[in-house]
């Protein structure tokens, strides 16, 4: 047995979430329901603009592995923070959920500030994000620990890491330590403009190394170039063992082994979307990890994306094993 079941790379976020409506976004030139990378002098403009804030940690990977931890999972996390308040929360938050975070917080004097993202939720529960990276932007090889990469059974790779300068390298020194030592990588693609962004280099991956790939029904048809689902899903099972590709109230699909699963969504009030795909992604990781088949795997992720929209921010308040059980898939 591994030390680790999943280890998670990706950008080290503390979510400020606040609530809008649609006319705030169009007045501060805001894209609705996706996320757009913004820099410091947008960040505290906008956050100036906003209303009452929440303050809570974040980040895609950094959400899928404290989901995992929740359900007992071991799990480290690698990414970027400074030594300053939100990095602090950020460390914090991530322990004490039970995942192990080893990176170093970085001197304040280095120049930079932890990563926030400043996410707008409207009535809908709908979550438009502005992600100013911060020191998280720059992970590099030098991050990666081999040994760790190579004690998990499975890596997970956030596609919003792809934005960084260094990052691709850094992916393939994890990716090699992981598949050398015989464990698995997934990889989440995060969003369609990151998609549109680093295309040629995420088909590359999939390809070559990706064994589990995580989409939503935006993000795939981005990747294949393609307006009919059915079609993305077929050219992605082509190119890769296992696909999940969630489609929000729809539910969620997932291929393997030559054969397609409908998985149907639970039913829930949406009160902020921020998360969904992220805790899908835990839950289903979790489920492979631990032995469950593809189809029970689908409906675990179902049922951490219904909790976590159920409520402000991206980590789950409940206890997810015992949804499952309730569910009837635990």
């Amino acid at each position: 047995m591994k030390k680790f079941q999943i280890v998670g790379i990706g950008n080290a976020l503390v979510d400020v979430l606040a609530h809008c409506d649609d006319a705030f976004l169009d007045a501060n030139g805001i894209g609705r329901g996706i996320m757009q990378l913004i820099d410091m002098p947008r960040a505290v403009d906008l956050y100036g603009r906003i209303g009452p804030a929440q303050e809570i940690s974040g980040g895609s990977a950094a959400n899928t592995i404290a989901g995992i931890a929740q359900l007992g999972g071991r799990t480290a996390y690698v990414g970027k923070v400074c030594d300053d308040q939100l990095g602090a929360i950020f460390a914090h938050d991530l322990r004490a959920q039970g995942a192990v975070y080893e990176t170093p917080l970085a001197p304040k004097a280095n120049g930079h500030e932890t990563g926030r993202c400043i996410v707008l939720v409207t009535p809908d529960g709908e979550r438009s994000m502005n992600t100013y990276l911060g020191w998280s932007e720059f992970l590099t090889p030098e991050d990666i620990d081999e040994a760790q990469a190579a004690s998990a059974e499975w890596i997970y790779l956030e596609g919003y890491r792809f934005d960084g300068p260094e990052s691709h390298r850094a992916f393939a020194k994890a990716i090699a330590a992981c598949k050398e030592a015989g464990g698995r990588v997934s990889v989440t693609l995060s969003d369609p403009f990151c998609v549109e962004r680093h295309r040629d280099a995420f088909r590359r991956m999939i390809r070559e190394d990706v064994d589990l790939l995580f989409a939503n029904r935006a993000e795939i048809l981005s990747m294949y170039q393609t307006d009919d689902v059915a079609a993305a899903l077929k050219a992605a099972a082509s190119e890769v063992a296992i696909v999940a590709c969630t489609e929000s109230e729809k539910g969620a699909h997932v291929l393997a082994e030559g054969q397609h699963w409908h998985v149907p969504a639970i039913p829930t009030r949406i009160v902020d979307a921020t998360g969904a795909g992220d805790l899908f992604a835990g839950a289903f990781l979790w489920g492979l990890a631990n032995g469950h088949g593809y189809e029970a795997a689908g409906r675990m992720g179902c049922i951490a994306a219904s909790e976590v929209i159920s409520h402000i921010g991206a980590r789950p308040e409940a206890d997810l094993r015992t949804l499952f059980s309730r569910h009837g898939v635990l």
